[in-house]
């Protein structure tokens, strides 16, 4: 059946046996596991380059290999659940997550890590599409607001805690200790699973004959998607199109994705259902999806980068400064869920998208005096608008397509968040390198020898470091020494200031696209429910 023809063919919602908020919970719990997973690794790095006798850029691995083979997998969550069950498929990702996460804590090499990882993010990778379809299917439209927000409340959440709770546990256990944690989490989550989520009445009755797998795609999408997810991890540290190593995994994406998208398009039993993309509203929504992703994990990444590197701050001081976002999240998630059944959705768009605009600018405002408070509100205030943002999102992204694609659609629109993220670090890292360049070479050329503030500066300098004990030749050095690392600290206060003042355009910029977006009636049913 098409999507246009499933759409004026609703279905009647079918009530699950269990209280659904019981189910809402059960997958939100390996959903924070997962999500808590992307982030919690990375302050722990250095011990683990250090632990296992590798190079800081060796390490980076660990990191990579989950998003490359995370990656992979989102888009195929629909198809693997039409292929053997959905329940059957969430609990396999679930096991093979707990088990890979074992695995990772008990590594012996960096190589055994890397390839634990890669197993990793392929049972990570099922996870979130799974739980969202089965949310969707779940809920009746009313209600299906409030259930999105509480799903919403571990994947926001937990990337804001992840930093804080993984330099806690590296600084007072071990590396190994980030990954064992998820070993209760996943098994508590397959005993809850098997007892209280089935699969769906339309589900069961989809014939399963003649399904043919499609290799091809298969191959295609894989390619293109881990040859794309190195580029983006990996071109900063390796100068972009310097390397030949990136042009040609950079050639191979742009020459894997094309082809996949020609090849799903035509074929009868896709890896990934293109034709989803035919309805505006979850086009644009996956466009939306994507900006979410962009601006929440690059101003995660950059915030505590920021305390760091200009303020000093520890990891786990860094991470601390996100928590408030991370409450504010928890705090709005259920004020959005309950607003949704009562207005449009596309009204808590605008809300959040100006919100999250106005945060980004206002932390342009930052400079290198600036006190803990200050950025601990401005990041809460970005949090309030994100809370306006995922589940108003996943409401209308829904809302007209039929119900046996919600599991294809919850695969896209979760790539469409990943790959945001993945760009948006990519972009900001780039950006505040090469814009800290500029920034110092146009200071530079005001710090020349005929100023006179530049005279008095040293000269003030100078008498502090010999009125300290040094001599007047070491005073001269330790006073132009200071000079040149005030240059850098205001050369990269202003790239910062850049990345913020870009970002804050990105989201502000995705304005206009909320009114293409179809209306959904609040609390009534979904065209297709």
């Amino acid at each position: 059946m098409s999507i246009s023809a499933a759409i004026s063919a609703p279905r009647e919602f079918e009530r699950p046996a269990v209280n659904p908020w019981i189910i809402a919970l059960t997958v939100t719990l390996a959903t924070f596991m997962e999500v808590l997973d992307t982030s919690v690794a990375n302050v722990a790095l250095p011990h683990i380059a250090g632990s296992l006798s590798a190079g800081q850029d060796e390490a980076t691995w660990v990191l990579t290999s989950y998003l490359v083979s995370n990656a992979i997998v989102l888009p195929m969550s629909g198809w693997f659940s039409a292929l053997i069950g959905r329940k059957r498929f969430y609990m396999s990702c679930v096991a093979l997550f707990t088990i890979s996460s074992c695995l990772c804590g008990l590594a012996p090499s960096l190589g055994s890590l890397i390839f634990f990882r890669v197993l990793q993010g392929v049972g990570g990778g099922g996870l979130q599409p799974s739980e969202q379809a089965i949310l969707a299917d779940t809920f009746p439209p009313k209600q299906r607001g409030m259930a999105f927000a509480v799903y919403g409340m571990a994947v926001v959440f937990a990337p804001a805690i992840g930093p804080t709770l993984g330099g806690w546990i590296t600084d007072n256990f071990s590396w190994r200790w980030i990954f064992f944690i998820n070993i209760p989490v996943g098994l508590i989550s397959l005993f809850l699973t098997n007892r209280l989520i089935s699969d769906p009445p339309y589900m069961k009755r989809e014939k399963k004959s003649g399904f043919r797998i499609d290799y091809i795609g298969l191959g295609l999408l894989a390619l293109g998607l881990g040859t794309l997810q190195v580029v983006l991890d990996k071109g900063q540290r390796d100068d972009w199109f310097g390397s030949h190593f990136i042009i040609a995994m950079t050639t191979i994406s742009v020459i894997a994705l094309i082809s996949v998208i020609i090849w799903e398009w035509r074929h009868k039993d896709p890896i990934i259902d293109l034709h989803l993309f035919r309805d505006r509203s979850f086009a644009i929504g996956n466009m939306l999806m994507f900006m979410v992703g962009f601006g929440l994990l690059s101003s995660t990444v950059l915030i505590p980068l920021f305390l760091q590197t200009i303020m000093g701050y520890t990891a786990q001081q860094a991470g601390l400064a996100l928590m408030p976002g991370g409450f504010a999240i928890i705090l709005a998630m259920p004020l959005v869920g309950y607003l949704l059944g009562h207005y449009d959705a596309r009204i808590m768009l605008l809300f959040g998208l100006t919100v999250v605009g106005l945060s980004l600018f206002h932390m342009t405002n930052f400079d290198v005096a600036i006190d803990f408070r200050t950025v601990a509100i401005a990041r809460a205030f970005q949090a309030l608008g994100l809370a306006f943002l995922f589940v108003p999102i996943n409401t209308v992204a829904y809302a007209f397509l039929p119900k046996d694609k919600n599991n294809a659609a919850s695969g896209l629109i979760n790539l469409s968040r990943n790959i945001g993220g993945s760009v948006g670090i990519s972009l900001v890292t780039t950006m505040l390198e090469r814009r800290a360049q500029f920034h110092q070479n146009q200071l530079v050329d005001h710090v020349n020898s005929g100023s006179g503030r530049l005279h008095t500066m040293i000269n003030a300098m100078t008498h502090l470091f010999v009125s300290r004990g040094s001599s007047s030749y070491e005073a001269t050095h330790q006073a132009y020494g200071m000079v040149s690392n005030l240059v850098n600290q205001q050369a990269t206060m202003l790239a910062y200031i850049d990345n913020f003042k870009l970002l804050g355009v990105a989201v502000l910029a995705m304005i206009p696209f909320v009114f293409l977006m179809k209306k959904v009636k609040p609390g009534g049913p979904m065209a297709v429910h």
